[in-house]
């Protein structure tokens, strides 16, 4: 018979017990293709939520595939891929893309890192198959996180810079340099509008404005209209134009994820209008309606490579915002291209 005194002690012992059992049992992957197969899940990220799964689902061109780690009956870890069928004429290519925001989300208490590297490998497996040309990682909310398993899995890294602004700790306009409060003062003065997108004329003049401005940039790839049309619907995105005499000049599309706001999108008329700064306004009111909703932070989610000289580095950080080197991770179907890409990369 055990005494009093030792009850404790063997507590302990079944508690640790428990608990080590439960971090060594086998983690499952399963990999979803189809909303109707969704399990019911906490989804705190937009990015990695069923509502995105959905819409991605519903547009043509691209295809979800949802990693769900399970140990047991247990759902610890979901991470969504999406594949994007890319293709131009002018000029002319055609070829699929894997494309990956973030880590994925994870229950709370569980090692992150491991969970991670069952995923990424069933991921990595899933998308070869479906022949892209290369599938890329970023937005990880550290630089290092699963460096050791991407490098593993044949990813390169790739520095790249993001950008921040922190709405929480003061007022953003408080931020702004001289001269980004001259440009504003002027515009405004002159009878630019920001607002957010009411009517369907608005809507299809923002789409046709991102339309020509990212025409002939090959690496930045641009969603259908009918993602923009789902998505505006939803309370995870908004929709801004900046018009000057009745006509759309500037405009932008914000996503919204737990307490974070992202900037995806945004194009203006800049060399029409030069004068009036749309790009200026376009940004500004971004971070405003973003501070007014009382989000933490307004993330830019693609600086660019960390070149010297990066006249769009220079135009965000002009608002206030704080540079922040990270990886981006990009894995090529053809391992001699991957060698190249790791050799120009080199650090």
């Amino acid at each position: 018979m055990v005494g009093h005194e030792n009850v404790p002690r063997c507590l302990l012992g079944m508690i640790f017990f428990t608990i080590f059992a439960y971090m060594n049992e086998d983690v499952s992957i399963e990999i979803v293709t189809q909303s109707k197969d969704l399990p019911e899940m906490r989804c705190l990220l937009f990015f990695h939520s069923i509502e995105l799964f959905k819409i991605v689902e519903e547009t043509s061109g691209q295809a979800p595939f949802m990693a769900i780690a399970r140990r047991g009956n247990r759902i610890v870890g979901h991470l969504l891929a999406v594949i994007r069928r890319r293709g131009s004429l002018i000029p002319p290519y055609l070829f699929s893309q894997g494309r990956v925001y973030g880590e994925g989300e994870y229950g709370e208490g569980e090692d992150k890192e491991q969970i991670f590297e069952c995923m990424l490998k069933a991921i990595t497996q899933k998308l070869k198959r479906r022949m892209c040309l290369y599938i890329e990682f970023s937005n990880f909310s550290s630089k290092m996180f699963g460096y050791r398993l991407l490098r593993s899995e044949g990813y390169v890294p790739v520095r790249w810079m993001e950008i921040h602004i922190s709405l929480h700790s003061m007022p953003p306009a408080e931020r702004l340099s001289e001269k980004m409060k001259k440009r504003l003062q002027s515009s405004l003065d002159a009878g630019l509008e920001n607002k957010e997108i009411e009517t369907e004329e608005e809507f299809h003049a923002f789409y046709r404005l991102l339309r020509r401005f990212f025409s002939l940039k090959i690496r930045r790839y641009l969603p259908s209209k009918k993602m923009f049309e789902t998505m505006r619907s939803t309370d995870q995105c908004k929709l801004f134009v900046t018009k000057y005499k009745e006509k759309v000049i500037g405009c932008s599309c914000c996503l919204y994820s737990g307490e974070k706001a992202y900037l995806w999108y945004f194009a203006s008329k800049r060399k029409r209008y030069p004068f009036l700064h749309p790009s200026t306004n376009t940004v500004w009111s971004a971070i405003d309606h973003a501070h007014q909703q009382q989000y933490g932070h307004i993330f830019f989610m693609d600086v660019g490579l960390p070149f010297k000289k990066n006249a769009y580095r220079d135009f965000i950080l002009g608002f206030g915002g704080k540079e922040v080197s990270k990886y981006r991770w990009f894995r090529f179907c053809f391992p001699w291209l991957n060698k190249i890409v790791g050799w120009f990369y080199r650090e």
